[in-house]
């Protein structure tokens, strides 16, 4: 990493865009071999806090029966309280541009709060039903708490429980191995459109976002659910069998593809180019053998296994060089 460092230096020099004297500067600078310690304060804050609410959930189940209902729920809101107080005093109020706590351990009494606020609600909810059998309310709660505290607080973390929670209510789970395994999409088309929906929703917002100024740095965190969400809800209509529906899907994905191929380039964002030419690759792969699935192959399967390796082998080439090209146009 210091030779590349070295060699990238040198080469800002050699074009003239640094003078010799902040080349020299630059050299006896990293000569000190200091180094940061935030990423890995960050973590362990993190950390401290999965920990923190981790261990009130084990204390809970393991006590519900000594401790009593009403003291447990007492003493989460006793903390959220808490956490939230501090927090409001020390923040600068809101703000449609990046803001920041002067000190980053108050970031994550925010997402401390929020975590908190998730489990009194439906601990509240599963053990008295103030909501009565409306059970998205109160999932619908929470999120719109997340989203207040997310734009309130500026913390991008508190934002990812609220879109979270947001696809929960519409009937989601937003992790792909959910969406593809308890998501009943092949079974349920309004499931799908739902999704597809909540995916077009994110998008459009993000835009409208962008256009007033409003926190436009969550706009990679909104595109990336949207990405994922609209893809996988397509891809898995790929496989319908059972009518042409998959027409409409395969239709939707191409446009995703090409929306999320344009925007990675505007925002520079190699996780939405490389999630986007994944899904893409699948879809495509998926029509290609919808549009010749009934195609007698009989006389030339042997031709087709032989060529299915360097398909793949090609395909894998392609996508290293599309990365790379990638990352060379963005760095220009």
């Amino acid at each position: 990493m210091k030779k590349f460092n070295d060699q990238a230096t040198a080469g800002l020099f050699e074009k003239d865009l640094i003078t010799e004297n902040q080349f020299e500067e630059i050299k006896a600078y990293r000569n000190l071999n200091i180094f940061s310690l935030n990423a890995e304060l960050k973590l362990f804050l993190y950390l401290s806090v999965l920990l923190f609410t981790s261990g009130i959930g084990i204390l809970i189940y393991e006590n519900i029966d000594s401790i009593g209902h009403i003291a447990i729920l007492s003493l989460l809101l006793i903390v959220i309280a808490v956490c939230l107080f501090y927090c409001f005093k020390n923040s600068k109020g809101f703000q449609k541009t990046e803001t920041q706590f002067e000190h980053p351990v108050l970031e994550y009494l925010v997402l401390l709060a929020n975590i908190l606020t998730c489990i009194f609600i439906g601990y509240l909810q599963f053990q008295y039903k103030p909501f009565g059998e409306h059970y998205g309310l109160a999932t619908l709660v929470p999120t719109i708490v997340s989203f207040f505290c997310a734009y309130y607080f500026d913390n991008r973390s508190v934002l990812t429980i609220a879109v979270t929670g947001l696809a929960a209510y519409v009937g989601l789970s937003v992790t792909p191995q959910d969406l593809l395994n308890n998501n009943d999409f092949y079974a349920s088309e309004s499931l799908s459109y739902s999704a597809v929906m909540l995916g077009v929703l994110l998008i459009l917002w993000t835009i409208y976002s962008n256009r007033i100024a409003l926190k436009t740095h969550f706009s990679l965190i909104f595109l990336t659910f949207a990405l994922h969400i609209i893809s996988i809800a397509s891809i898995s209509n790929l496989l319908n069998h059972y009518n042409l529906i998959w027409l409409i899907f395969a239709v939707v994905l191409a446009g995703s593809t090409f929306y999320f191929y344009k925007i990675s380039y505007e925002l520079k964002a190699l996780s939405l180019y490389v999630f986007m030419i994944v899904y893409g690759y699948i879809g495509a792969n998926i029509v290609l053998f919808r549009l010749f699935e009934n195609v007698d192959f009989s006389d030339i399967w042997e031709l087709f296994f032989f060529l299915l390796p360097a398909y793949f082998i090609g395909s894998i080439i392609m996508f290293i060089k599309l990365i790379k090209n990638f990352h060379k146009e963005i760095a220009e």
